[in-house]
């Protein structure tokens, strides 16, 4: 495979087989990435789980220290008192049936979160096919189905972040930008692991963490020589 310049050039850089501290890690992808924008960082975990079987699924939220560096346009899905509160912390769409209804007919999914309130869930189940599968529905467990649709809000602008394990037992998620700097990433990625290695279900057997790769949106993959 031909490689671009930029990326030849980063990948003689870093020994892509070896495995590295989490501070030289970060040193290393934040070097390699040479893009002439603000490239994201992210973190990819492959686990010891099996996401077929529903006890090892793992599924969470957790509020980066430094945020994501990423503007978040939220949607709130909510009627009377809690759309005037939603507005008034700053959602920025906020919307009832008409929302629901211009989803469905128009494919409408200008916004990168959805909150909304218990008793929207019945009128949102009508867009579960839309959302669902790019990761947009609400649920409980991710905090973004609630009564305190302020307190999500703000967690959201905030920089929380939701992670989960996809089909072949891997979590992705961004960490930062490159301009965050090396300590700001490094505080990011050890939120974000302790979370994760919290989250361990009872089923999973054997080592759960089975490697962690660091990335830059167009930079080679960094392996960690991460111990939980």
């Amino acid at each position: 495979m031909k490689y671009g310049k930029k990326y030849s050039d980063s990948i003689k850089a870093v020994d892509v087989s070896k495995y590295y501290e989490v501070n030289e890690a970060v040193k290393n992808v934040l070097s390699t990435a040479k893009a002439n924008f603000d490239e994201t960082i992210e973190l990819h975990v492959r686990l010891g789980v099996d996401p077929r079987h529903a006890d090892q699924q793992v599924r969470g939220t957790v509020i980066l220290p430094n945020g994501t560096g990423k503007t978040v346009k939220v949607l709130v899905i909510a009627r009377g008192d809690k759309a005037e509160a939603a507005l008034k912390a700053g959602a920025d769409i906020v919307g009832a049936e008409d929302i629901i209804a211009k989803i469905q007919t128009q494919n409408f999914l200008d916004f990168d979160v959805v909150i909304t309130t218990p008793d929207m869930m019945g009128q949102l189940g009508r867009v579960a096919k839309i959302l669902g599968p790019k990761g947009l529905m609400p649920s409980p467990k991710s905090g973004t189905v609630t009564m305190d649709v302020v307190k999500a809000i703000n967690e959201t602008k905030a920089g929380k972040v939701e992670y989960r394990v996809d089909k072949t037992a891997i979590i992705h998620c961004p960490i930062g930008k490159k301009s965050f700097g090396e300590e700001k990433i490094a505080e990011n990625f050890t939120t974000l692991m302790d979370a994760i290695v919290k989250a361990k279900p009872a089923a999973a057997k054997g080592i759960y963490v089975k490697s962690v790769t660091l990335a830059s949106t167009m930079g080679p993959g960094v392996k960690v020589a991460y111990r939980a």
